[in-house]
């Protein structure tokens, strides 16, 4: 009896707890039951508004360029729109399923396939989920885990099997998947929310018709609008126009990081070279910004425009095009004569600048690139910032002047003798005439005869030379100082300050022997032209000093900004240049009266050994000066030739009309065969002044 009333009073207790046990779990379950009910009840709106949350974010987009017009608006620059199939990424976008869109868009679009890297071609295979799967499988633990058992991240899984990829799969495609290649590719590429062009130039009516009707089946793709550069005038003047980087090239990789910083995008379209790079800032306009909806799983749901940019400024230059071409067609026309005479054989090109030399604005700028190894001509009209020639008698107005401003000769006193001159070791010192032809000359004939003999005596003053002939010439150490510190005011062997990138100093010839002794037949070579060099626009630069009474100005190729209306057209003018006086030369009125003089009678006067007679009926009246220098031809092939060929240049300055200028040109033909018959330069020069005032309606 005992032992049933201990089983029993056992059984009652298990009871007790077992249902107290669920007693409580039925407690929490209605515990819970109502929490969910009360969040669902007070709070369910609010969870639900959270789940289909959407983030904003505002994109920026590209504007139209400004255009380029010429001095009488015609358009050198200007942009060309075109249809185009545009791809903007979303957050987190899935390869696969950028790799699925760009296989249902080839349905509708083809492209022209680009040559992809390996790289490219092995993350299009890895696009495909299978494809990476099998990859990853064959992978070795080592490119998985770490070393301690944990995963590796999914970054460098993928680097791994990239790398596997590229080293085991076969990746050469069919003609079908090499376009989806190159779309996914140009998918691939893009930032997230950023835009990109998937074709952008030549898409047909019919492409843009399919692809708008299966819009809905191809997130993020969709049909917009790009520009182009065009040039309706052809590639005249294009070396200094410049050109823009493609969206494939993006920002130069010299600016790269400074334009980041500045609100550019790295495939950004931009201005890489001379006028288009010198006015980026300008051109480039101010982009749009549009704000792009995003849902709580990435997707675009709405795109809305809030700011649509501002169009690029235009540039208003100072060239008129229709000049530009004739001074081109003059160029090419003198130096294809040149050609058929034979006298090109070691000639590297021909250049040629035209000016206002009151204010230095650029009216023409054309250049001849020579290979005299094919013989193969190219447009060079930047040789004229670029390069650097020795320009021989051109340069004899500075050389009076300077001397002049030395206080070696006057006005009124600057007869010297013209007797040769003769240094120990070295060939006679003499001008072109035969020794004897003149005993003695003023700065006037001089100039008219490109007396050698007379620069040089001017020289031997300013440096007071102690000369005894065939025996010995001593002269202070500072000659060189003293004749380029009057170049220089002139601008001879210094920058001009051109609005254009890429211009060089002059070429500076060495003051010392390799005895470290003065090298002064050189001190003599520079006086008259023969030593230094300098580039074709410091000729115009210096020659415009000449013609304007003394001021050295800054030449300039862009003339006003004006910015762009909404219908593309030209608005309100932000910029005007004004013309900018780099300085002014000392010379008195009289003493330029002396020079001006000496380079009317180049042309005009009744010297038998005059230059430049035959420009005597060029109408109106021009005054110049012609310059021939010894030059040396320079094989790029051989440089280290130490008895390279010599050659003669060729060189021209001058301004018409004479008493009122309002054209400077400068020339140079170098290294021309040393028997040319010459005339090169004038014929040039007279063609580029007629044709100049026969365009201004001025004869």
């Amino acid at each position: 009896m005992r032992r049933q009333r201990k089983t029993k009073g056992k059984t009652s207790s298990l009871r007790f707890r077992l249902n107290l046990l669920f007693f409580i779990a039925f407690l929490l379950l209605a515990i819970l039951v109502a929490q969910l009910g009360y969040l669902q009840i007070v709070f369910g709106d609010k969870f639900e508004s959270e789940v289909e949350r959407t983030d904003k974010t505002v994109v920026s987009g590209n504007v139209p360029r400004g255009v380029i017009y010429d001095a009488k608006g015609r358009i050198l620059v200007g942009n060309q729109a075109e249809n185009a199939i545009t791809y903007t990424k979303s957050i987190n976008v899935k390869s696969s399923e950028m790799l699925a869109t760009a296989k249902k868009l080839t349905k509708y679009l083809k492209v022209d396939v680009t040559k992809l890297q390996k790289s490219d071609l092995a993350d299009f295979y890895l696009a495909d989920a299978d494809n990476y799967g099998a990859i990853i499988k064959k992978l070795p633990k080592s490119q998985l885990y770490d070393s301690t058992g944990n995963s590796l991240s999914e970054s460098k899984r993928y680097h791994y099997a990239n790398a596997y990829v590229i080293k085991n799969v076969d990746l050469s495609l069919s003609d079908a998947e090499q376009q989806v290649a190159t779309i996914y590719t140009k998918m691939a590429s893009a930032y997230q929310l950023s835009t990109v062009y998937l074709k952008d130039n030549n898409v047909t009516a019919d492409e843009v018709a399919e692809i708008g009707e299966h819009l809905s089946e191809l997130p993020g793709v969709a049909v917009g609008n790009n520009w182009t550069r065009n040039y309706p005038n052809g590639d005249s003047i294009s070396s200094i126009l410049g050109n823009v980087t493609t969206e494939q090239q993006g920002l130069p990789e010299d600016s790269l990081n400074q334009m980041l910083t500045t609100g550019y995008s790295r495939n950004d379209r931009v201005g890489n070279s001379y006028l288009e790079k010198q006015y980026e800032s300008i051109l480039r306009g101010t982009k749009s910004q549009t704000q792009v909806e995003v849902s709580s799983s990435n997707q675009i749901l709405n795109t809305l425009t809030e700011y649509s940019g501002t169009k690029g400024s235009n540039l208003n230059l100072t060239i008129d095009s229709a000049y530009q071409a004739k001074v081109e067609a003059d160029l090419q026309t003198v130096y294809n004569s040149a050609k058929t005479a034979g006298v090109t054989k070691y000639s590297d090109g021909a250049y040629a600048i035209a000016m206002n030399p009151s204010t230095g604005a650029i009216y023409a700028m054309a250049g001849i690139k020579n290979n005299p190894q094919t013989n193969k001509m190219t447009d060079d009209a930047l040789g004229v910032i670029n390069r650097t020639f020795v320009m021989g008698s051109s340069v004899k107005g500075a050389t009076v002047l300077g001397a002049m401003m030395n206080g070696v000769i006057t006005p009124t006193n600057n007869t010297l003798s013209d007797d040769a001159i003769y240094l120990p070791s070295t060939p006679v010192k003499k001008s072109v005439y035969p020794v004897g032809t003149f005993s003695s000359m003023n700065a006037v004939t001089a100039l008219e005869v490109s007396s050698n003999i007379y620069m040089m005596r001017l020289a031997m003053l300013e440096g007071k030379a102690a000369y005894s002939p065939h025996t010995s010439i001593k002269m202070d150490d500072n000659i060189f100082q003293t004749e380029r510190n009057y170049f220089q005011q002139f601008g001879l062997g210094y920058k001009t300050g051109i609005d254009l990138p890429g211009e060089v100093d002059g070429y500076i010839g060495s003051t010392l022997n390799e005895y470290n002794q003065l090298k002064v037949g050189s001190a003599l070579d520079l006086s008259y032209g023969n030593y230094d060099g300098y580039t074709l626009m410091q000729m115009g630069q210096y020659i415009s000093t000449i013609a304007n009474g003394g001021y050295r100005m800054q030449p300039y190729l862009v003339n006003s900004i004006q910015k762009t209306s909404n219908s593309g057209e030209k608005d309100a003018v932000i910029y005007q240049k004004q013309p900018v006086t780099l300085n002014r030369v000392g010379f008195t009125n009289d003493q330029l009266a002396v020079v001006k003089q000496g380079m009317y009678n180049v042309v005009h006067g009744t010297q038998a050994w005059g230059t430049a007679h035959t420009l005597k009926d060029v109408k109106p009246s021009m005054s110049a000066k012609t310059g021939t220098a010894q030059s040396f031809y320079y094989n790029p092939d051989d440089p280290n030739n130490t008895n390279p060929p010599e050659t003669t240049t060729l060189s021209f300055v001058g301004y018409a009309p004479s008493d009122n200028p309002k054209l400077a040109i400068a020339i140079v033909f170098p290294n021309l065969d040393v028997n040319n018959e010459g005339g090169y330069n004038t014929t040039l020069a007279k063609m580029m002044v007629e044709d100049y005032f026969k365009l201004e309606g001025d004869n």
